[in-house]
């Protein structure tokens, strides 16, 4: 059936049943993946989580896109998906001290660093609660050298621990989303096992990147359900539903946060200021009662004896966030939905209405993707291999295995792909916005 027919039955049927039908996802396929990467010691722990896309000022096809690698640090990779540099997450500082572990990463085109407009790559040191920045080169990419160089300013504090102890306790910078307004540059950072986020300002210090605090957030840890009842999201003993996938909508300056066990919110920020957020889409599991396995250390939802408070577009986990900026206020928040391997879609103005989901699936050319964590979506043309727009994910699990070893990587989609395997194609605008304009 196509999916037409099917999204017209679906529609049928909830004419006659009286209940909202989910259209059924469809499937698009990547063109390019990049290496797999491997979480053991032969493999340098990597684990690939979260990608940015540097955009080339003067060829776009050799822009690059960069993905954490967890405490393997930082790769970055051409449009053709090779590797193109490597950069270690820094050593533990000490014996009993947690080492470097590199979680989400953006890019801010334009800062001014030492008197010169300099694009920035931003890391979440999770391992260290600390923000990396690297200067991405335009012309060390045009001669085929490394491009990222390190300037983070020497002894940045850190994000949300009160001194070293905290820091090594792990309750750290997490998710990671950065953008600009006017000449400042801003990140925002979610911490671990915590609900809280940190809205931080850059700063050129002596020509290295600082950051001060601007405002904080934090988002609810229980839930007042329609029949009066509360809730709490599973979780391990002690630890609070976080949030890590994250995306900044850069012209209307709305920040979209994944918080995992919950759903989707949406915050205004205005003049640097975290505004009153909104949840915007529910985890399926929203409401379900729960217990905690103490033998398996797990959590057991109980969906028999689900409320049906939850939505019915996002399975927990819910993770990466990326918008697709187009002309007057048209585009989309698009919104990893990691328990059942799809990519939920919803309108990027009025109040983001759901447009329907799709997945990644297996291709001529590579593997699908499952159990995704970060994604970048990006709409000006990246070259002849992406003329339109390139989507950018991050695959939980990377096909064929090496033996018993589980690999991950990245997946690159022509934007295209994805508009057009709508029953109703999203739109493809490659002239609207530009991510190098931060004025």
């Amino acid at each position: 059936m196509s999916a037409s027919a099917l999204t017209a039955l679906t529609a049928a049927l909830a004419v006659m049943t009286g209940v909202s039908a989910t259209p059924q996802p469809v499937t698009v396929t990547a063109r390019v993946e990049t290496p797999a990467v491997y979480d053991d010691e032969a493999g340098g722990n990597a684990d690939a989580d979260d990608p940015a896309v540097w955009v080339d000022p003067e060829r776009p096809g050799r822009s690059l896109v960069i993905g954490t690698l967890k405490e393997g640090g930082l790769d970055v990779y051409g449009l053709d998906g090779r590797r193109l540099q490597h950069i270690a997450a820094p050593q533990a500082p000490g014996e009993d001290a947690a080492p470097g572990r590199f979680n989400n990463v953006d890019v801010v085109h334009g800062f001014e660093l030492n008197g010169r407009r300099t694009d920035l790559a931003l890391v979440s040191d999770r391992g260290r609660d600390r923000i990396r920045a690297y200067a991405i080169d335009p012309a060390a990419v045009a001669a085929g050298r490394p491009p990222l160089r390190d300037v983070t300013a020497a002894g940045v504090a850190p994000v949300f621990a009160a001194d070293e102890t905290e820091v090594d306790e792990q309750r750290t910078a997490y998710g990671l989303a950065a953008y600009a307004d006017d000449g400042d540059a801003y990140v925002v950072v979610s911490q671990r096992e915590r609900t809280r986020l940190r809205l931080l300002e850059l700063e050129d210090r002596n020509g290295r990147v600082g950051y001060r605090l601007k405002d904080t957030l934090d988002l609810p840890d229980t839930f007042t359900l329609p029949n009066g009842t509360s809730w709490k999201p599973c979780a391990d003993p002690g630890e609070l539903p976080q949030v890590e996938g994250m995306a900044v909508d850069q012209e209307e300056h709305v920040l979209y946060a994944a918080q995992e066990a919950v759903g989707l919110w949406r915050v205004d920020l205005d003049e640097a200021e975290f505004e009153q957020p909104r949840l915007l889409d529910k985890v399926r599991e929203y409401g379900t009662p729960w217990t905690y396995d103490t033998a398996e250390e797990e959590c057991v939802l109980d969906t028999a004896h689900d409320p049906g408070f939850g939505g019915d577009r996002l399975s927990a986990d819910a993770e990466g966030v990326t918008v697709y900026h187009a002309a007057d206020g048209e585009g989309y928040v698009l919104a990893s939905s990691q328990g059942d391997d799809t990519f939920a879609v919803y309108e990027r103005q009025g109040g983001n209405a759901y447009l329907g989901s799709f997945a990644i699936g297996d291709g001529p050319a590579t593997d699908g993707v499952q159990h995704s964590d970060g994604s970048t979506v990006v709409n000006v043309p990246l070259g002849r291999s992406f003329p339109q727009g390139a989507l950018i994910t991050h695959d939980g699990e990377a096909t064929p295995a090496d033996g018993d070893r589980e690999g991950t990587n990245f997946k690159f989609t022509p934007w295209e792909s994805v508009a057009g395997a709508f029953p109703e194609p999203l739109t493809v605008d490659t002239g609207s916005f530009d991510p190098r304009d931060t004025d």
